[in-house]
């Protein structure tokens, strides 16, 4: 817990904390339950509504099958989940922002890296420790805070990844400009969210859902996969068609917010650019002409719309 400490600060005045989760700098006081620091304050009701959602059925569950290789065998069987392993040093200090139950922490847990998921719903992250102590993962701690007043250090993380979680804020832009805070400068920051073109599929089968009462939401991939495990399936029901905040954004929208906060953008992935194999998921990627990048993202409809239309952004932040 001493290596977490040192990532981890007050959400009042973001200073240090104490081993009794005490601020010697504003006074205020914290608790750790379940192993779980709680350093959240209470948000604004946008936040909160959101909270409560998540907290109805925390995303992504667990199999009671699951043990470590089976979940790093299936998140290597993701391209992206491969090259972001592979972009992070073996000792890197890694913040999950929105981890959720924290798999992708479990699958970042290797050789020497420290790795704190992050997220703003207790009974999500209650999952997620309670997964890393039954497969054995030491080197990962789960934190209760919220992105609008976080309890972590700022420039102290050496990779910031956050994958879904900005377009579920009241105002993403924002909220990217704090994430930004978190990194040392050189880091590199890992962002997902739904695209403009690529979510149009899932929002023509909602359409679809809201008039049937959800009884059919037709040509959803996902849904198929789990239609025997409930609590899944209901997961993905509700973080897809039900959630009550979501926004949609094109790349040229995140390369200005990438611009504004100082960070450099490398590449999206998949490749904004069309024909061409990203490499690296931190490798540069050449400017696209402003017809290309449209075509591909309306591409993107096609290739993206099972996983609901998200795109990844890669940057490091200026020094």
């Amino acid at each position: 817990m001493d290596e977490f400490q040192e990532l981890l600060a007050c959400p009042v005045c973001r200073s240090g904390l104490d081993r009794a989760w005490r601020c010697g700098i504003c006074g205020s006081c914290y608790t750790a339950s379940d192993g779980i620091p709680e350093l959240r304050l209470k948000g604004d009701v946008r936040t909160e509504m959101v909270r409560e959602f998540y907290s109805g059925a925390p995303f992504p569950g667990y199999r009671e099958s699951d043990s470590l290789d089976h979940l790093r065998v299936r998140a290597e069987r993701s391209t992206f989940a491969r090259l972001l392993d592979s972009a992070i040093p073996g000792d890197a200090k890694i913040l999950e922002v929105g981890c959720g139950t924290g798999q992708m922490c479990l699958f970042l847990a290797r050789a020497d890296r420290l790795v704190v998921g992050a997220d703003l719903t207790r009974a999500s992250l209650l999952l997620g420790a309670e997964a890393a102590r039954r497969f054995g993962v030491e080197r990962v701690q789960f934190v209760e805070t919220d992105l609008h007043s976080p309890g972590l250090k700022r420039g102290a993380f050496d990779v910031v990844y956050s994958l879904g979680v900005l377009h579920h804020t009241p105002d993403p832009q924002a909220a990217f400009a704090r994430i930004v805070e978190l990194a040392r400068p050189g880091g590199i920051i890992v962002i997902g969210l739904y695209n403009a073109f690529a979510r149009l599929p899932l929002r023509l089968r909602r359409f679809v859902a809201r008039l049937t009462g959800y009884n059919f939401i037709p040509f959803d991939p996902v849904l198929k996969e789990r239609e025997h495990e409930r609590e899944r399936r209901e997961a993905w029901l509700r973080d897809q068609y039900l959630h009550p905040e979501e926004h949609r954004h094109t790349i040229a929208e995140v390369r200005s917010w990438f611009e504004q906060s100082g960070v450099e953008y490398r590449r999206t992935y998949p490749s904004g650019l069309i024909g061409e194999d990203p490499g690296g998921l931190a490798a540069v990627e050449a400017d696209a002409w402003g017809i290309e990048s449209l075509l591909v993202q309306i591409g993107w409809m096609r290739t993206l719309s099972s996983e609901g239309g998200l795109f990844v952004t890669v940057g490091l932040r200026n020094a």
